[in-house]
């Protein structure tokens, strides 16, 4: 793959790219339209590929939160056309990495010393490159060891990137008024946590510690003395990445096994912990020859405030979703209506969250849930067409709920996608025995 020697850091030159990549969009919009009066039935299938590819060719060079972005819509595989998905999944795990004499100048830039003087071997080739870092194997002392080195200047331009990203999210989401600042800071501060390994060190410690008793799931050691806000060592960890596994395995009992730790040890930290891996994408998981599922990167976690997590979970409950003074009780609770809300606006949108939440919350009415079901997906793919089709939805003030759904969310759209690419049978509350 080929390598990248420069990142643009300066705000100038990346909303540049930004609007370089506008405007390749503009030409696609402009074709597709003139193909169009040619061809009536021309379908925007097209349209969507090339819009996909081209965001992406502009996002990856950009590296950080930009590309950030992109991998977080890349796990909504049910609200986004599938060209999108294709592309924007590639962020997961397969970007072009820093050529190898900037990842020696950004190492020494930030441990004060080459990886040469600290580890026994370093490849400055990387193995793996993502949107905020990428990683190289080293060994020290006989001991093979995975070194997460940041991108430079990705930090300091999360401001910058998400204020260009705001006005399209803006109009894509419907969002209005001030009550917009809260999603974006809330979007802000987790990337801005996600730039700092030191955090994330601690955090991955917390992590192993709590979750090293749930079965058929492994996790690395970290390494504080050969790490840096900038830079995190942990174990180097042999697998596939789960996407690679779930596309070769043919063993329904491993997927249950795979399917089972994953989920247990969502559900653990969600309910034990109050503070969740919210980043559940398959590049973060590996899978080794034992068949045990190996958890990565813990810089993305999501703190579960009580005053959230009862409401959002009380709303799983099927005596709540069937009553309707209770089911209203909480969609305020959890500010999915809003006080200022007009009568035909509170209509619309309990029918909308009531459809949304009697089928998401499906896998936790029973003892077991089978995630190979594919009519639960079509479902889930049908309602997310239904929404995005609606032109009173459009017309409606888009300021839903609190600002905490955009992680949970997110952490669940990841871990059913997972699960369904798993093809898992699993047992909902089994982790109550750790």
């Amino acid at each position: 793959m080929k390598t990248i020697d420069y990142i643009p850091t300066s705000k100038i030159e990346r909303a540049g790219k930004l609007v370089q990549t506008g405007a390749k969009i503009g030409v696609n919009y402009v074709k597709h339209y003139a193909e169009k009066i040619v061809n009536p039935d021309l379908t925007r299938d097209k349209l969507n590929e090339n819009n996909a590819e081209d965001i992406y060719d502009g996002l990856k060079s950009l590296k950080g939160s930009a590309l950030k972005v992109a991998q977080m819509l890349s796990m909504d595989k049910n609200f986004l056309p599938q060209a999108y998905v294709e592309k924007f999944s590639l962020s997961q795990f397969s970007v072009p990495p820093l050529s190898a004499p900037l990842v020696l100048k950004t190492f020494k830039t930030n441990f004060g010393k080459t990886p040469y003087e600290i580890f026994d071997e370093f490849n400055a080739n990387s193995v793996n490159a993502a949107s905020i870092g990428q990683v190289h194997l080293a060994t020290k002392n006989g001991k093979k060891l995975a070194v997460k080195i940041q991108y430079p200047g990705v930090a300091n331009s999360i401001s910058s990137d998400l204020a260009l990203v705001k006005p399209i999210a803006i109009r894509m989401f419907n969002l209005q008024g001030k009550d917009s600042d809260k999603y974006f800071k809330e979007v802000e501060d987790k990337l801005i946590e996600e730039t700092n390994y030191l955090l994330e060190l601690e955090q991955s410690k917390e992590v192993v510690e709590a979750c090293s008793k749930i079965e058929g799931i492994l996790f690395p050691n970290y390494y504080p003395e050969f790490s840096s806000e900038k830079i995190i060592t942990m174990d180097w960890m042999t697998g596939i990445h789960l996407s690679e596994f779930t596309a070769i395995n043919t063993n329904p009992e491993v997927a249950d096994k795979i399917g089972q730790a994953l989920w247990d040890f969502y559900m653990y930290q969600i309910h034990v912990l109050r503070k969740v891996h919210a980043d559940p994408h398959p590049g973060n998981f590996l899978v080794d020859d034992q068949n045990n599922l190996i958890a990565l990167d813990f810089g993305c976690m999501k703190q579960i405030p009580t005053d959230f997590y009862v409401p959002y979970f009380e709303l799983i409950n099927k005596n709540v979703i069937t009553d309707p003074a209770l089911f209203n009780e909480k969609l305020f609770e959890l500010e999915i209506l809003r006080p200022d809300d007009s009568p035909s606006e509170i209509e619309y949108f309990t029918e909308m969250f009531h459809d949304l939440l009697s089928l998401f919350t499906k896998p936790f009415q029973e003892e077991t849930f089978d995630f190979a079901d594919e009519t639960f997906f079509e479902n889930i793919a049908k309602l997310g067409e239904r929404f995005s089709n609606d032109t009173n939805l459009k017309k409606m003030n888009g300021n839903r709920g609190s600002k905490h759904f955009i992680y949970m969310n997110r952490t669940f759209f990841g871990l059913y996608n997972l699960m369904f690419d798993l093809k898992a049978k699993i047992k909902v509350d089994n982790y109550l025995k750790y």
